[in-house]
């Protein structure tokens, strides 16, 4: 026998290899099948809770003889694939089925699952498929991110969704200028016209765009005979290829019989044009006129027609008419963007018109009148319906606080539109200005008033007391508002003297009321005592309680705010007086136009706005008072939690806590002594310049943006350390030496001052002060609950009394004292007036069960959250805590 070359012998090699290969995988699939075998016998023996039969496999026709495996010098053996790979494949699949357990297996054996029988010749062909690293890479693959936990990948992915879709819109919006000859979709013919708001059949013929449009005349016409769609206006049509003109009659109700001839005598035809505004603009029209053919008689409709259709005419004798459509959307505008001018809005309608291949200007004086008219007479309507807007269902007939603060933004310029009108709501909420100027000269001339300054941490122009009226080009120099929703005002001359809250608190002393709150109560009160002593007439209004605003009280002097502050007072709850700032902050966007406005204007736009932010108020007043309940338990929770742990970390007891709230109380309440007058001035003004300086380091890189701006504030912080410097000196020249201060210090943030070191204790006064603030924060939360479910009960009874107003309303229309209340109306007006208070008693129920259903969930517990019934006028976008 010949000796094998060398290409033999690797030939014989190569074979070796495929044979050891396709061993290998034959032992692992009959592994495999062996493993799911078992698992069917499993099955099997265990008894299924479904109803279906189990198929076993077929036996294996696989029969090999020899097994081949690969294997290392050590004796083991040797995989294709890591082992990393197997388990990280592995590690990804999961059973399908109930009942299929994972095992591991031999350590020739992968991790697999068990599948049906119908499923194993495809489970099995997909792993002879996936050969190599390719499942792998699969595998290793970063996932795809997930757009709906990020915000930005969502947006990013949406942007470029628009952008791969943007060149087929910009297509299609091309495409779409197509004028090509169209089939009308009424009769088959050659289409001239298309129509924008009839759709989905928008084409039409001449003759069919006719009749059809002949009643609809606000429809959007385009013309197609150019060779491009071409606006047409009503007036316009389209007769054999070419533009024509035509009449268009203002669509009215018009009565079936003027006399009584025959009802085929009469004939309509085109009375006077008249420019029709809706929210497309202007169209020129002309009125139906009724004419008997017979007896001559006529009939041209009136302003009662044109309301009775939704419209509402410019003058008595209009040749303006707005479309009631209008005067709802420009409310609607002005109450989402107070700040909007009664021009921008009608430039806007312009542009509609000139869109629609019309013309014509809207002119801006008789839109504005128009509008106030169509409010008036609609205000009216309300008072026949006893509805009341400046009466707080959850205040009445007592009320907890009112709080009082005036608006230098609502000023008004003396130049500006003068008319001797009168105002369409007068005296409804800002009181007339002969009224107040009488009041205040009464007051000034019988306490012998000296204008001032009031100091109390810090100067506050809320506190100047000036009495002569300004110089300067304005007229009213803003509003003095009475509120925590919108209750009176009254235009300020004077500056923001304490006369003019003095003369609200006097108008709303007829009703019970808790508290008084302002943002200088501190200084307020010790004026209104001095009023009291001079006027005995007035000596009722010290029944109230005065009332700091919570947070102003931050910026007061801390012996103030411990005295004077809402936080601390016995039974305010969670009351901040703080509401007046959120309605100042709707009622001085409005500021922006009205200050160009005549008096009576001015005077009726505010009080239309109040009365319209009170009534979303009072629509969402039930999730209001159960969002406020729901916040003041968990806070309750909250806040004695960090009671305990307080108490925990400092050991001591409750009556030691209960201790310092009084050692708090009894430190603000003492009076200084002659003596340390001199000393108590200069602490003063320590803390003064100290929370000064504080505050303009924390604003000089928030607030501006420029160097120029932050070197202003830089110098002025110079300035104020320079003072600081100095009144230190002298208070270290007034005390022992184990009392004085050192200048680095006191600017740090934890400054505990010498004077407000206890010397008969070892705790500090700032540690007390922490307890006190807790102590006082769950007596609130605890008034708070209690003070919520008062006014759940007020408004629910008012909600209650309102449904029965309405019903014994509609059951006494045929009784005289109710027939005078009602303006006199006709039979017809009563026949409406008993529609109305149907729509009203309807909408009182549906505000009944959604008030019954927020209260009964807050009351037993339940989480809700409140943020989809919360209205859309506040500045904030979250419900506050405190409501109303």
């Amino acid at each position: 026998m010949s000796e094998p070359n060398d290409s033999d012998v690797d030939q014989v090699l190569k074979e070796l290899d495929e044979l050891v290969g396709h061993s290998k995988l034959n032992y692992e699939l009959q592994n495999l099948e062996g493993f799911i075998n078992k698992m069917q016998g499993e099955q099997e023996a265990t008894p299924s809770t479904s109803h279906q039969p189990v198929q076993k496999a077929p036996p294996s026709t696989s029969h090999q003889s020899v097994r081949w495996l690969k294997r290392d010098s050590d004796g083991n053996v040797v995989y294709d694939k890591p082992r990393s790979s197997r388990n990280k494949t592995a590690s990804h699949r999961y059973s399908r089925k109930t009942g299929a357990h994972t095992r591991m297996l031999d350590s020739s054996v992968e991790i697999t699952n068990y599948c049906p029988h119908n499923t194993v010749e495809t489970f099995l062909e997909e792993l002879n498929h996936s050969q190599g690293d390719d499942l792998d890479d699969q595998e290793t693959a970063p996932a795809p991110p997930r757009a709906s936990s990020d915000w930005s990948t969502r947006k990013s992915l949406l942007s470029d969704m628009w952008e791969k879709e943007r060149p087929c819109l910009v297509n299609t919006m091309v495409a779409k200028q197509n004028a090509t000859t169209q089939i009308c979709q009424q009769c088959g013919s050659p289409a001239v016209v298309r129509c924008r708001d009839c759709r989905p059949q928008p084409f039409f013929c001449a003759d069919c765009d006719v009749s059809i449009h002949r009643n609809h005349v606000f429809h959007n016409r385009d013309a197609t005979i150019a060779g491009f769609f071409q606006p047409l206006p009503p007036t316009t049509c389209v007769m054999e290829r070419a533009l024509s003109q035509c009449v268009c009659i203002l669509p009215l109700e018009m009565p079936e019989k003027i006399c009584s001839c025959a009802t085929g005598s009469l004939s309509v035809n085109t009375g006077k044009v008249v420019a029709v505004v809706t929210m497309n603009g202007r169209y020129d029209l002309s009125m139906p006129e009724m004419k008997c053919e017979a007896c001559k008689a006529t009939w041209s409709a009136g302003v009662d027609d044109l309301v009775r259709n939704d419209y509402w005419p410019a003058t008595l004798h209009f040749s303006t008419v707005y479309a009631t459509d209008v005067f709802c959307s420009y409310e609607a505008l002005k109450m989402a963007a107070p700040g909007l001018s009664c021009q921008a809005f009608l430039r806007m309608l312009d542009q509609r018109t000139i869109r629609f291949g019309r013309t014509g200007k809207i002119t801006a004086d008789s839109f504005r009148k128009s509008f106030l008219e169509w409010e008036a007479v609609r205000f009216e309507v309300e008072k026949i319906c006893r509805e009341d807007y400046f009466v707080c269902p959850a205040c009445t007939p007592d009320m907890l606080a009112v709080s009082v603060d005036g608006n230098r933004k609502h000023y008004r310029f003396k130049n500006a539109a003068r008319s001797e009108e009168q105002a369409l709501f007068k005296d409804i909420f800002i009181a007339k200005d002969e009224e107040v100027e009488r009041f205040v000269d009464y007051i000034h001339s019988t306490t012998n008033h000296v204008s001032g300054r009031g100091v109390c941490g810090g100067e506050w122009s809320a506190a100047r007391e000036t009495s002569s009226r300004s110089s300067s080009k304005i007229d009213e120099e803003g509003l003095e508002l009475d509120l925590r929703v919108f209750l009176g005002a009254l235009n300020m001359f004077r500056g923001e003297i304490f006369a003019y809250p003095l003369y609200l608190q006097n108008k709303l002393a007829n009703k019970p009321i808790s508290f008084f709150a302002m943002d200088v109560t501190c200084k307020y009160w010790p004026y209104l005592n001095k009023v009291a002593k001079s006027c005995p007439e007035l000596q009722h209004l010290l029944g109230m309680k005065p009332f700091l605003s919570v947070f102003h009280a931050k910026a007061h002097d801390f012996k103030c705010e411990v005295k004077w502050s809402g936080a601390y007072q016995q039974g305010a709850g969670l009351t901040l007086e703080e509401e007046v700032e959120q309605c100042n902050a709707f009622l001085s966007r409005i500021a922006v136009t009205t200050k160009h406005m005549s008096k009576a204007g001015r005077t009726d736009m505010l009080t239309l706005m109040a009365m319209r932010w009170n009534q979303q108020k009072f629509k969402n007043l039930a999730s209001s008072l159960a969002c406020r309940y729901q916040k003041a338990t968990k806070r309750l929770e909250s806040q004695c939690l960090d009671l305990e742990g307080m108490r925990t970390q400092l050991a001591v007891t409750q009556v030691e806590v209960e201790g310092w709230v009084t050692d708090i109380k009894e430190w603000a309440e003492a009076t200084t002594s002659q003596q340390n007058a001199d000393l108590d001035a200069v602490t003063s003004r320590m803390e003064v310049l100290v929370a000064s300086i504080k505050r303009r380091s924390q604003r000089l890189y928030k607030d501006t943006d420029g160097s120029k701006g932050r070197a202003r504030i830089r110098r002025k912080i110079r300035e104020e350390k320079a003072i600081l410097s100095s009144v230190v000196e002298k208070y270290n020249s007034m005390v022992p030496d184990t009392e004085r201060i050192v200048f680095d210090n006191i600017l740090s943030d934890e400054t505990v001052w010498p004077w407000q070191l206890s010397h008969g204790d070892t705790v500090d006064l700032k540690t007390k002060r922490k307890a006190f603030d807790v102590v006082m924060a769950i007596r609130r939360l605890e008034e708070e609950k209690k003070i919520v479910l008062s006014e759940m009960a007020k408004h629910w009874k008012s909600l209650s009394t309102r449904a029965d107003t309405l019903k014994e309303m509609s059951c006494q229309l045929s009784s005289e004292a109710l027939k005078s209340e009602l303006w006199a109306l006709n039979e017809q007006g009563v026949k409406g007036f008993l529609s109305l208070t149907l729509r009203k008693k309807q909408e009182v129920t549906r505000m009944m069960k959604h008030a019954r259903d927020c209260y009964a969930q807050v009351l037993t517990g339940t989480s809700v959250d409140f943020q989809n019934d919360w209205d859309g006028y506040d500045s904030d976008s979250e419900l506050s805590d405190d409501g109303f």
